[in-house]
């Protein structure tokens, strides 16, 4: 069943994709909460990447969770899964239901405040598949998140909300690049959770 076909959210891409934004899925005291339990239980490290040969680490903290303890390359980096948290859990659910997917694995990360960010990148690791589903989900501070077209260079941009569900699917990840622009206005950490299905690892 295709859960998007009712007009209530639409696409936010005008192309070789699919996004849409489901706005705050919790009220503000379930947001809050979770954001104290995310902040106070993951297993929080500072992201690593190699550029040029060179380890580089990151001010922002990253980490990964799953069914199993699966493998997760990016940067030229490897993760191995953490088991779920009951909070986790209970977001895993949330995130399915709204999209129909079935998900194994959430990568999270910790923006202290708005001068970190992410810099343009697709989420396309072949451990992910093709035509991969993303539920995101943020908690926290509201920053913007921005998605450019790879070829025509076309930029959208959205506000995310504290509670709030972002779903990329279909084309998306092959078609277009997504960032988290850094900003001096926000002065309070965010929380994102990407809930993601690793294949082929068992």
């Amino acid at each position: 069943m295709d859960l998007f076909s009712t007009g209530e959210i639409e696409n936010r891409l005008p192309y070789d994709g699919e996004v849409y934004y489901h706005g705050r899925i919790v009220n503000s005291r379930e947001a809050q909460y979770y954001y104290d339990r995310l902040m106070e239980t993951i297993e929080w490290r500072n992201d690593e990447a190699i550029v040029f040969g060179k380890l580089i680490q990151t001010k922002r903290k990253v980490a990964w969770y799953g069914d199993h303890p699966y493998l997760y390359t990016y940067s030229n980096t490897t993760k191995k899964a953490l088991p779920w948290t009951p909070e986790l859990l209970a977001l895993k659910q949330k995130a399915e239901e709204l999209t129909g997917t079935v998900f194994n694995s959430c990568l999270l990360n910790l923006y202290h405040d708005g001068q970190e960010g992410m810099a343009w990148h697709s989420d396309n690791e072949k451990s992910l598949g093709v035509n991969t589903v993303i539920a995101s989900l943020s908690f926290g501070a509201e920053r913007k998140f921005a998605f450019k077209h790879k070829n025509t260079k076309a930029m959208i941009a959205l506000q995310l909300e504290a509670g709030s569900l972002l779903v990329m699917q279909g084309t998306t990840q092959t078609h277009w690049l997504h960032r988290l622009p850094p900003t001096t206005k926000v002065l309070r950490p965010r929380v994102n959770l990407t809930f993601r299905t690793i294949v082929d690892q068992y």
